[in-house]
């Protein structure tokens, strides 16, 4: 028997999303796999099929995304977690075999990643000064993910330990996958650390070793640390702006600034260039419509 009826599916679910937290996958690669699944079985409950992990089943179920507006992005990782999902039901021995190790994803189309200009992270970074605590952790938290190109996840599960003022280097500590690595920042960046450090000795929750926390007596999660990063790209007049963007703008200002695509992958975090490729479009555009300005060839 290949198929599982929707009830054991479900019921599967929480034993595969328990396997991957022993992985230690991320909470979000988590959530986004177990949205992926439940999404796919609503989908079958609406049309009433059996939510079958077989390739003509989720075909159908992609199709029907794509054909409701979906982004391509958007049924590429629905798509994904069910296959992820069949791969491990197959390993488990829940099913005979993995029927969707073959199947091929959804073509996305190719969409240049927005970027912040010099004169937006001039203004993203006036727009975070000021001597109050959030004022100092915000500039910091800012400054960190431009010049290290850390993810948010990443950022607020630092720990003060993970900070070397002294010699200009921090851990990433919880990258994406679990890899662990060590990012380098300069001295306008540290300046802002140790401010917001400093600051950080009168909170009442110094002691808890968390690196970010709260102006209200709590540690920072992702929803206050999002929340801080729009408020200060709203106030700098900033607009589509969301915390990734700062990530996209660090990866082009590195290669604006001539760092090798092998320098800016360990920087990041990236096992492959195909990131790179996605994250230089837009600098590749703007540095090639530099260069026509500059070449002039319609002066003619």
């Amino acid at each position: 028997m290949t198929n599982v009826p929707q009830l054991d599916l479900s019921d599967l679910l929480d034993s595969w999303l328990l396997a991957l937290r022993a992985e230690r996958k991320s909470a979000r690669t988590v959530q986004t796999y177990a949205d992926g699944v439940r999404a796919f079985l609503r989908w079958a409950a609406d049309k009433g099929v059996e939510p079958a992990l077989t390739p003509p089943t989720v075909n159908a179920f992609v199709a029907d995304l794509l054909d409701a507006g979906a982004e391509g992005t958007t049924a590429r990782a629905r798509q994904l977690a069910v296959r992820r999902f069949s791969a491990w039901a197959a390993s488990e021995g829940e099913i005979e075999h993995d029927e969707l190790a073959h199947l091929k994803p959804p073509k996305i189309d190719t969409k240049v990643v927005p970027e912040l200009d010099e004169d937006q992270v001039r203004a993203l970074i006036a727009a975070c000064q000021g001597t109050s605590f959030v004022d100092r952790r915000d500039e910091a938290m800012v400054r960190f993910m431009l010049e290290t190109l850390a993810r948010i996840g990443e950022v607020i599960a630092m720990t003060v330990d993970d900070v070397d003022l002294r010699e200009g280097l921090a851990i990433i500590r919880r990258g994406k996958g679990g890899r662990a690595r060590r990012v380098p920042f300069g001295p306008q960046t540290g300046r802002a650390l140790d401010r917001y450090l400093r600051m950080r000795r009168g909170h009442r929750l110094a002691d808890s070793g968390r690196l970010w926390l709260g102006d209200r007596g709590a540690t920072l999660g992702y929803p206050g640390a999002r929340k801080a990063l729009l408020r200060r790209a709203e106030a700098a007049g900033i607009e589509g702006f969301h915390p990734h963007v700062l990530r996209h703008t660090g990866s082009g200002r590195w290669l604006g600034a001539g760092g090798s695509e092998t320098g800016l992958m360990a920087i990041a975090g990236w096992s492959n260039r195909a990131m790179i490729d996605r994250y230089s479009a837009a600098s590749s555009e703007r540095r090639a419509a530099e260069e026509a300005r500059r070449l002039a060839l319609g002066d003619l």
